[in-house]
């Protein structure tokens, strides 16, 4: 199998190492299977060949591409700047492609639709997904059921879809859960690898980031730690085995 590249955002690196273990499990990947690029120890590297891989999963972090340039700070308009450079070739070539929290606001900026803080307004934690009628058939939802629960801790989202995107699935207070664009490339509002293990080391990493107010930080892991997240995480062990390349 051509290796799959994960687009790691995060520059904590006890999260980032988090992620990219969940990532492997849920997706049904070893390591040998992956090429890992962590942004914030680099930049993209220049020998990446797209048509010499299966896809790219790029995951999340605190940044905010709606945060105006001077709230930034140096290492997350970096990596913004890098994971946004490498997003013309993505559409271009067509290459499979999964954003992953973060990865929905990259995309959305990218494809040129609106993304603010207006739907920031799920609490960190559980949410309801739905699918919408647009899924039927859809691979990356193959064996999702019509609703399923996620897990969320996000500050922006997108307003509105971009043009030529399919609307996947919908939650109540952050519409846009799941969107494609054409037929090869994704992005989720919610990070998929997750489980209630991760969330309780995001909660604590982030704790000081905005998410929350500091103080929710025990009630929020505790209402997290029993979330059934095995519907979410389907998707991308879905993306995996449907774009893999031999």
């Amino acid at each position: 199998m051509k290796p799959f590249v994960i687009v790691q955002l995060r520059p904590e690196p006890e999260a980032a190492d988090e992620e990219f273990t969940a990532i492997l499990r849920r997706a049904g990947l070893a390591g040998g299977d992956v090429r890992r690029i962590r942004l914030d120890q680099g930049d993209l590297p220049g020998d990446l060949d797209l048509a010499g891989i299966s896809g790219v999963i790029v995951g999340g972090g605190p940044g905010c591409v709606s945060d105006p340039p001077q709230q930034k700070t140096p290492m997350e308009a970096r990596i913004e700047a890098q994971i946004l450079g490498l997003m013309p070739r993505i559409v271009a070539e067509d290459v499979p492609f999964l954003g992953c929290c973060y990865g929905i606001g990259i995309l959305g900026r990218h494809l040129g639709a609106p993304v603010s803080k207006d739907h920031h307004g799920e609490d960190v934690g559980a949410i309801i997904c739905t699918r919408r009628p647009e899924s039927a058939g859809d691979p990356l939802l193959d064996g999702v059921p019509e609703r399923f629960t996620a897990l969320v801790g996000h500050k922006e989202a997108l307003d509105a879809l971009p043009d030529g995107a399919v609307h996947l699935l919908e939650g109540t207070r952050c519409p846009i859960q799941m969107l494609r664009y054409r037929d090869r490339i994704y992005a989720t509002q919610f990070p998929p690898e997750a489980d209630g293990d991760s969330f309780a080391l995001r909660i604590r990493v982030y704790r000081e980031k905005g998410y929350f107010p500091p103080d929710r930080a025990q009630t929020l892991t505790d209402a997290c730690a029993g979330a059934r997240t095995e519907a979410s995480g389907r998707i991308i062990a879905n993306f995996v085995r449907h774009f893999a390349r031999p």
